[in-house]
């Protein structure tokens, strides 16, 4: 095919048509290989199509050679592959990697699949908790202060309530609304309601964040099996289309933040608007990465849907836009890189199959539109994803 001839072709579009967790919360006797081929096998039976058309697999957190050792213990051989790591962000950024592949011809069908027993390591001593991801490079002029990752977020939510006034109250109310959803799910870790005042008397982890303001820890996994739309007829049920993509990597130092009120997901949600077509205004639902409280509030703002500083007050509002409708990292599950979670529960709610509470629209119908937005290291990273049924 000559230039001219690939110039003029149009890229294909791309559909989720499988998503699936594997078991998640206390997973005692699996391996994280296990659970890989677990969410792998369920999502292919979602979709209802054949393993031999998978051709692309992206995966990272396990191993030296994340997706060539998945591949091979899924007996799958790949001919594209993604290992992109960056945190909670993963997910989305390698949705958009293959997105853009499939697009292009140079995909088929990848499958997009994690599995972590970062809960039961530690249970079994098999690893501890890190204190920081490091002590080389730019990290290690701050590991001597001891900026560990919750330390660092917990400075970002400090800044934010010096400068706008948000109070301890508005994020206690992101866990407390994130557990009210996850009492509806069946599948989440933690049901059991709490209230304000239980968030603000736990035990201080790092000021101004006690216990219930950070994610909880489990074990688990997904997976997520996107198509090039000539596939989308032989599956087993209606597509969720990748309508736009965006991605944003933001510092690794504090030092080199510009701004602690203000998360890469400014850039990466107006992009992923912007190549969708669609405005906040036009979303539905959101599933962002809360692997603290304030995480929620910062990303809501970033990704417009109120404005900057406004985040506490408009999370206490009846009326505003269904959030972590699964519970989130929060209660319902938090095995480590979390974002590829957010990619299912948004096409679950966009077809209707939510396990808990299922968003609908004011006349009753399916929800339309979701953002899917992962968060990465200390806000490093962001990956943001827009999905719509039609």
């Amino acid at each position: 095919m000559d230039a001219s001839a690939r110039t003029a072709r149009s890229p294909r579009r791309v559909a989720v048509v499988g998503v699936s967790l594997a078991d998640c919360g206390r997973v005692d006797e699996a391996t994280p290989y296990a659970l890989h081929a677990q969410a792998a096998r369920r999502a292919l039976a979602d979709s209802g199509l054949d393993r031999s058309l998978i051709d692309g697999v992206a995966s990272a957190g396990l191993g030296t050679l994340a997706p060539v050792e998945v591949a091979e213990y899924l007996g799958l051989r790949p001919r594209w592959v993604d290992s992109t790591a960056v945190g909670g962000a993963t997910w989305e950024v390698m949705a958009a990697h293959a997105a853009d592949a499939i697009a292009a011809g140079h995909a088929n069908a990848v499958l997009l699949v994690y599995g972590s027993t970062a809960r039961a390591d530690i249970r079994a001593r098999r690893r501890t908790a890190n204190l920081s991801f490091g002590s080389r490079g730019p990290l290690q002029f701050e590991v001597p202060h001891g900026h560990t990752l919750v330390a660092k977020y917990a400075m970002a939510a400090r800044r934010h309530m010096h400068e706008y006034g948000t109070t301890l109250e508005q994020l206690a109310e992101v866990a407390v609304q994130a557990r009210a959803n996850a009492s509806l799910n069946p599948e989440a870790m933690f049901r059991e309601p709490i209230t304000v005042d239980e968030v603000l008397d736990g035990p201080m982890i790092a000021d101004p964040f006690t216990k219930l303001h950070c994610c909880i820890r489990s074990d688990g996994g997904c997976a997520v099996l996107l198509v090039a739309e000539e596939y989308v007829k032989d599956c087993r049920k209606a597509p969720v289309w990748v309508l736009g993509t965006g991605e944003h990597v933001s510092h690794t130092t504090m030092s080199e933040w510009e701004d602690f009120t203000v998360s890469p997901a400014a850039v990466s949600g107006r992009l992923a608007f912007e190549r969708a077509g669609v405005t906040p205004a036009d979303i539905d639902l959101a599933e962002v990465y809360d692997a603290f409280t304030y995480m929620t509030l910062v990303t809501l703002e970033d990704l417009g849907f109120c404005a900057k500083g406004e985040g506490g007050a408009y999370f206490a509002e009846k009326d505003r836009l269904p959030v972590n409708t699964d519970g989130g990292g929060l209660s319902a599950c938090h095995p480590g890189m979390r974002g590829l979670f957010l990619l299912v529960e948004a096409v679950r709610q966009l077809r209707g199959e939510a396990p808990g509470l299922q968003v609908r629209r004011a006349d009753g119908s399916l929800p339309e539109l979701a953002v899917a937005s992962g968060t990465g290291g200390w806000f490093c990273s962001s990956g943001t994803v827009v999905l719509g049924r039609s």
